[in-house]
């Protein structure tokens, strides 16, 4: 199967066809490198059908990941961009295929004449000419090297397209995490600011009892206000966050599905080496510079076709009472059947310049290509290695956070039978709740890392996404 029935077996159109989840994430699909054709069978009407009720649902407020890809596949301009570069490509490459077709073309002519004759009157006539002509390119090297390039360009843009899709739909999910992190850090800051609250109303009526110092009040009043100023901060951000979730999809947000803390993350699967030869074999990025060295290498055809004949069968029938000159005749009906070859002998060195500029264009697709292999292999292997990094920290954060409240419990305690001071037990407080925050900031990074490794891999499939969306909960 050629590179190109590959790519045109795929029809989905996201944005034009439908604005429903399966046809948005069904671009992604071809990442994962599966290019099967959407049948429009029972299950996928049904599925469609209850997709559908999703841009019912939000009324312009979002709340599920599903609310926010949805809008934002036909709230995008960029992807509107790459679909309309797409749309170019087809164009080009339906223009080129039409040169291989017949080429009919009629004419006619009615001309009023006058023809001075020597020793006589003038003579005023009337003539006409109809003529329908078909021609058809028997060889042509530069047309059959356009039809090539045409087809390459296509499925160049085509991958641009969903390699731009892929990108889009990890932007929105990273923005919607970003937005989760912000919340569940503003949250743990209330936590906070209300567990220093407690500590500090406990202070204050030791205080009355002359059972603290004074300076232990004015600690406990200084990390109150500490933890309020934070949450203003945390405020902007979290105010920040959705407006950027707003602005890549034009939806306000509202009460968002929430990971909760004993969700279970995905899981990676694979070694670095394994991710790399996935990255390699399905980029778009690496398949859009691999089709455009094809379009390369089809530009020098065209140029070298300069110097090849051109043969096209003529096909010609004409009625006219006009002969040679537009003197008069009586009416004539010749039909023409021929071949028209033209042999090229000397462009005054323009063919030969030509050839040079598209040999100098196929050596930067190619090195463009080679690039592009470096760049997707260095991208995967760091966002590989962030990601296993972000998996053992995670486990050392969970340890790190029992181990703080355990040791806030016991300093608390500690406070109450006098052993410990009170800097301590809010030491203890701000460690436990920064530890809560530490922890929350590394799971999102997890599924940012991971959405990152897989579009880099070009493996972003329906099922992934679909799959982070279903560990969502509605928000309490």
């Amino acid at each position: 199967m050629s590179s190109n029935d590959q790519m045109s077996e795929f029809q989905c159109t996201p944005r034009r066809s439908s604005p429903l989840l399966v046809h948005a994430i069904c671009g992604v699909m071809a990442l994962a490198g599966s290019m099967g054709t959407l049948a429009q069978s029972d299950d996928n009407q049904q599925e469609t059908e209850e997709l559908a009720s999703l841009m019912q649902r939000h009324d312009g407020v979002g709340r599920t990941l599903e609310d926010f890809f949805v809008a934002s596949m036909e709230f995008s301009p960029r992807l509107e961009i790459a679909e309309e570069q797409m749309n170019i490509g087809t164009a080009r490459r339906e223009a080129a295929n039409g040169q291989l077709f017949p080429q009919v073309s009629a004419s006619a002519s009615i001309s009023d004449n006058r023809q001075e004759r020597t020793g006589g009157a003038p003579v005023d006539y009337r003539g006409e000419r109809y003529a329908v002509q078909l021609r058809q390119v028997l060889f042509d090297w530069r047309v059959f090297a356009r039809r090539g390039q045409a087809y390459a360009v296509e499925n160049q843009y085509e991958a641009l397209y969903y390699a731009e899709l892929a990108a889009h739909l990890s932007d929105v999910a990273e923005r919607y995490f970003d937005v989760l992190q912000a919340q569940d850090a503003l949250e743990s800051s209330r936590a906070e600011l209300e567990a220093v609250n407690n500590q500090l109303a406990q202070i204050e009526r030791m205080h009355d009892l002359q059972m603290v110092q004074v300076t232990d009040l004015y600690q406990a009043q200084a990390q109150a206000s500490a933890v309020a100023a934070e949450q203003v901060y945390l405020s902007s951000e979290l105010e920040l966050a959705k407006e950027a979730l707003r602005s890549a999809t034009g939806l306000a947000v509202g009460e968002l599905y929430t990971l909760q803390d004993s969700t279970e993350l995905p899981q990676i699967d694979g070694s670095l080496e394994e991710w790399v030869s996935r990255a390699r074999a399905n980029s778009h990025q690496i398949q859009a510079r691999q089709y455009a060295v094809e379009a390369a290498d089809e530009r020098v055809s065209e140029r070298r076709g300069n110097y090849m004949p051109q043969v096209s069968l003529v096909l010609q029938q004409q009625r006219s009472d006009l002969g040679f000159d537009n003197t008069p005749m009586a009416r004539t009906d010749t039909g023409y059947v021929g071949l028209d070859v033209s042999i090229p002998l000397f462009a005054g060195g323009s063919n030969r310049a030509a050839v040079r500029e598209a040999i100098s264009q196929q050596n930067i697709a190619r090195n463009e290509l080679r690039q592009m292999h470096l760049d997707v292999s260095e991208q995967t292997r760091f966002a590989f290695l962030r990601l296993q990094a972000a998996e053992r920290q995670i486990r050392a954060a969970e340890a790190l956070l029992e181990s703080r409240e355990l040791s806030a419990r016991a300093r608390r305690r500690g406070f109450e039978l006098g052993t410990v001071t009170t800097v301590d037990v809010l030491e203890s407080v701000r460690d436990q709740f920064v530890a809560e925050r530490d922890l929350q900031q590394i799971r999102y990074d997890y599924i940012r890392l991971l959405l990152n490794l897989q579009r880099d891999a070009g493996t972003l499939s329906p099922d992934d996404l679909i799959d982070i969306s279903s560990r969502l909960q509605p928000g309490e």
